[in-house]
């Protein structure tokens, strides 16, 4: 055995320290009954830690601003109500089981008055309490906040200590970790706990207090892996080591050996035990670390509830310094957003004129987005949207119709059969190789009738994407104002409805005049026929007068088409059957490209006059005729959503604003 001590730590002993131990070295010395600790802020320090606790009072927490805090864990049996206790100089509740089964906010300060103060604060209650009977007072309100059973709550419970000689800390404590569920007590009970602590230790501003019974391996203990798992490094993380007069051999190299990766170290107490005052429970933690044959070899740096409280408000004092400027930094970033988020909202409006003033603005920025989206071409108020990319979406629409509309058909009769029949049926009294109009006509209309339900197809797709597209720009303009939202989308629809209508009537209507004439200026129709037709005699002579040739004739634009069934006709109407079918197709694609830049060119007049006049004067019209309900008075009812947003905003701004006052000075004294 090492007969002098070992220092297992290098960090000299604070003057506050020393003078607790030297008053409790020797035999014979006297310990003072002013409580367990005497030690405290300097004038520098307590001004943080105030600053803190006035933050921690306004719930700054719940606008997502994490406070340091010290955060007691340790699993269930482990001591860590008892070192609290031995902190604090008080009595909390104990037994078998869990004995915290709520969140329990310890706040410490020391006092220069002899008498303490003692209260809790729950559910926007105060209850003062006293020594004698602060366990009872924890017991009963954690029955209200948790219930009488032995179920856990993540609702917080606030114990205020004022009192002489307490270190000036607060602290967190836990429920302990248990795996097992004891009667009444849920079976997820390990996994509510584990989510509660968690959620406290996992916030880089926390410092997690890892409570450890010396007579377990210290590897195996399920805090352990808690806090490993947000500290990896243990740089936040301090252990405290208890019952060490019950498993005192090996505790030395536990705590100097490091396994489990403690940076901030370890500190080896004896806690309270039966019915020794606190006094005489620090005498004999004292006691115990100078005069045990193998405790007494454990540096006095790292043993003792005085060393804890020394080593918990350092800490404590150098977090809150170094978080201070991100705190403000996000206090203030917080309320500049939340005071633009409110400034977004709607003014509250008192008068039908305020009313009809927003439903203008909001028909207004709406019209200009449809401008922007639909005529322009400006996607920059959707970026990432493509499908509000609008003239993209309809020329796409466009071009695809138009590939679709003059696709080739899938022949169904037999070369020139149908030219043939249309012939045969139209013959009249009067010279030969005349191809009768009647007959040119009819062949038309047939391929008109082919093809005349796309373009009335293709202009309903093309309104029911602008629908959508009106209905998204409506609802972004008109978020804020949710009560007359549908009203103005069903206005949206109403009109998008007319002018589908309108578009259909007009397109049948052009669709329809393609089989009333042919006509044409365009010169490409007299050049593609010269072209196809000159190719008449070779294919007539194929068919007549050479019987032995192939069953399948080339013909240009057509490729190779079957001949022989052909060979019964006479050539007199062969000839005109022929012809008809070269005229036919030359004008059919003419026809085909007509309709297409005829929709294209009244798609983009409509779309014009949808924007530029028929939006804002039908809407307006239909949101102040109170037939319909009267959109522009359910303005003047705030709809409960706003009001409960402008609500949380304004709670958020006040408490934002009191949280930057509280924390003004003290930044101002550390510039």
């Amino acid at each position: 055995m090492v007969n002098s001590k070992k220092k297992v730590a290098t960090k000299k002993t604070s003057p506050s320290l020393a003078i607790a131990k030297k008053k409790s070295r020797g035999n014979k010395d006297v310990v003072s009954v002013e409580a367990p600790i005497i030690s405290s802020y300097n004038d520098r320090i307590r001004p943080l830690l105030d600053t803190v606790d006035r933050l921690r009072n306004l719930n700054v927490m719940r606008e997502g601003i994490h406070l340091p805090t010290i955060v007691v864990v340790g699993d269930q049996s482990s001591g860590k109500s008892s070192v609290l206790e031995s902190l604090a100089g008080i009595s909390l509740p104990r037994g078998q089981g869990i004995c915290t089964r709520v969140p329990l906010v310890m706040r410490l300060q020391r006092s220069s008055s002899p008498e303490p103060e003692i209260w809790l604060e729950y559910s926007d209650k105060v209850v003062p309490t006293d020594e004698e009977h602060i366990a009872e007072a924890i017991r009963a309100a954690t029955d209200v906040i948790a219930g009488s059973g032995k179920g856990v709550s993540d609702a917080p419970l606030t114990l205020h200590v004022k009192k002489a000689g307490v270190p000036d800390l607060t602290m967190v404590d836990l429920p302990g970790i248990t795996r097992v569920p004891v009667n009444g007590q849920p079976e997820n009970i390990y996994e509510q706990i584990s989510g509660m602590i968690m959620e406290y230790i996992e916030p880089q501003e926390s410092i997690i207090l890892n409570v450890l019974s010396a007579t377990v391996d210290f590897t195996t203990c399920e805090s352990i892996r808690m806090s490993r798992k947000v500290d990896k490094t243990g740089q936040r993380t301090l252990a405290v080591v208890t019952k060490a007069h019950m498993a005192p051999e090996g505790l030395l190299q536990k705590v100097t050996a490091d396994d489990v990766s403690i940076v901030l170290g370890y500190v080896c107490v004896r806690n309270r035990i039966g019915e020794e005052t606190y006094e005489e429970a620090r005498m004999q933690e004292e006691l115990l670390f100078r005069t045990h044959p193998v405790l007494r070899l454990i540096d006095e740096d790292i043993v003792g509830i005085p060393v804890l409280a020394q080593k918990l408000m350092l800490i404590q004092s150098s977090m809150i310094a170094r978080c201070l400027p991100k705190i403000v930094s996000k206090i203030n970033q917080k309320l500049d957003t939340a005071v633009l988020e409110l400034n977004k909202l709607p003014m509250v409006m008192a008068s039908t004129g305020e009313a009809l003033m927003a439903l203008m603005d909001i028909i207004g920025s709406a019209k200009e987005s449809l401008l922007r989206i639909l005529v322009q071409g400006d996607f920059s108020e959707y970026p990432d949207d493509q499908n509000m990319h609008c003239t993209a979406r309809l020329a796409d629409m466009l071009s695809q119709f138009s590939d679709s509309l003059q696709a080739k058909p899938k022949e169904v009769t037999e070369f020139l059969m149908d030219e043939i029949k249309i012939l045969d049926e139209c013959k009249c009294v009067g010279l030969p190789n005349f191809i009768p109009r009647s007959a040119f006509l009819a062949i038309l209309s047939q391929h008109v009738d082919g093809i005349q339900d796309k373009p009335v197809e293709f202009i309903n797709k093309i309104w029911d994407y602008i629908e959508d597209v009106l209905s998204s720009v409506i609802a972004k303009r008109s978020d804020n104002f949710p009560q007359i939202q549908s009203s103005i989308k069903r206005a949206g629809r109403n009109l998008i409805c007319k002018i589908k209508e309108q578009s259909v009537n007009r397109v049948m209507e052009i669709v329809e005049m393609e089989k009333l004439t042919d006509y044409t200026c365009n010169p490409e129709y007299m050049t593609s026929w010269t072209q196809k037709t000159s190719a008449q005699e070779s294919f007539i002579d194929a068919v007549v007068k050479n019987e032995n040739i192939p069953d399948y004739f080339s013909v240009t634009g057509f490729g190779n088409v079957k001949i022989s069934h052909l060979r019964k006709y006479h050539a007199h109407l062969l000839i005109p059957a022929f012809d008809m079918k070269m005229r036919i197709t030359s004008y059919w694609k003419i026809v085909l490209r007509r309709i297409v830049d005829n929709l294209a060119l009244y798609l983009q007049l409509s779309v014009k006059s949808l924007v530029n006049t028929r939006f804002q004067k039908e809407i307006v019209a239909e949101m102040v005729d109170p037939r319909d309900g009267g959109g522009v008075e359910k303005m003047l009812e705030e709809s409960p959503l706003v009001a409960s947003k402008r609500e949380k905003l304004q709670n958020s701004i006040k408490l934002l604003k009191e949280s930057k006052d509280a924390v003004a000075a003290i930044v101002d004294q550390n510039c």
